[in-house]
């Protein structure tokens, strides 16, 4: 066989392999604090088409990340910013969220308007990156808001007036993670005393295993859709989301982002960051 012939085969051996189920994107946004690197679930495909058909066309190119919130998100993509791209900043995508995707550090997720408004819970264009905190087993097995409510009435009910007065010193001191510490640790007491269960049922282990390790937003579960994952660059969200912002959360120094798209072989992905990828019938 001659060295064309050979080379014409290949090309057409590569052809027949690269198709679109062999190869997935990998995007880069870059800011001058770095570059982030993110792939973006198969199983959210609406967000996915849309946040890939934004980049390409530079719809988020120099936009910024105007929503910044240490300890829990980085938020940004307001497409709107461009005459050209104002209409798309309307378009609404269909919920895709689902249990197999938790709001755990790293995790890319679809802004939204709220539920008074959006019951449906359709996603914008806009975008965030989980920063999140980490949290204790005590604090995700505990129905949080059930229990602050019977605290409230049990330090109201005029018998526990010295653990009022502490309590109110804390609040107003800004003490709010100490009062929820306390509050966490009288769960057994408050239990007992009011004959009630503060369990929350509803935490599963996936979750719990993430938010006790890595950290995240738990919070945001099962409210927005998450649709894709850093997996370069948390440094870099560390850094933008430790910045100096002003009142409406908006950094002091304006952080632009330029996006860039790339193909790569899924079992390249998977190979670099442990992307999981669907079985298809031919693998």
């Amino acid at each position: 066989m001659n060295l064309n012939k050979a080379l014409i085969m290949f090309a057409l051996f590569w052809v027949s392999c690269g198709t679109d189920q062999d190869t997935d994107k990998l995007v880069t946004i870059t800011t001058r604090l770095g570059d982030i690197k993110l792939v973006l679930f198969e199983d959210t495909p609406m967000h996915k088409e849309s946040f890939l058909e934004l980049a390409e066309e530079g719809a988020y190119d120099s936009t910024t990340f105007y929503r910044v919130i240490n300890n829990f998100m980085i938020q940004g993509g307001d497409v709107a910013l461009h005459q050209e791209f104002e209409q798309e900043s309307l378009r609404l995508i269909p919920a895709e969220i689902s249990p197999n995707h938790i709001h755990a550090k790293g995790m890319i997720g679809a802004a939204r308007q709220g539920a008074n408004v959006n019951p449906e819970k359709n996603s914008s264009t806009q975008f965030y990156i989980v920063h999140g905190e980490v949290f204790s087993h005590e604090e995700l097995t505990t129905d949080i808001n059930k229990l602050n409510n019977a605290f409230s009435k049990y330090i109201n009910d005029g018998e526990h007036d010295e653990l009022l007065k502490y309590c109110t010193v804390l609040q107003d001191s800004g003490q709010i993670d100490a009062l929820q510490d306390l509050i966490i640790e009288m769960r057994p007491e408050l239990e007992a005393d009011m004959d009630m269960d503060f369990e929350n049922t509803e935490i599963t282990p996936a979750q719990i295993d993430a938010y006790t390790t890595i950290g995240g937003a738990p919070h945001l579960d099962g409210g927005y859709t998450v649709f894709g994952k850093v997996v370069e660059g948390m440094e870099t969200v560390d850094k933008i989301a430790a910045l100096e912002v002003d009142d409406t959360d908006n950094p002091l120094e304006t952080v632009l982002m330029t996006l860039k798209i790339e193909e790569y072989p899924k079992d390249s992905i998977t190979a670099w960051y442990g992307i999981e990828y669907p079985k298809t019938e031919d693998n």
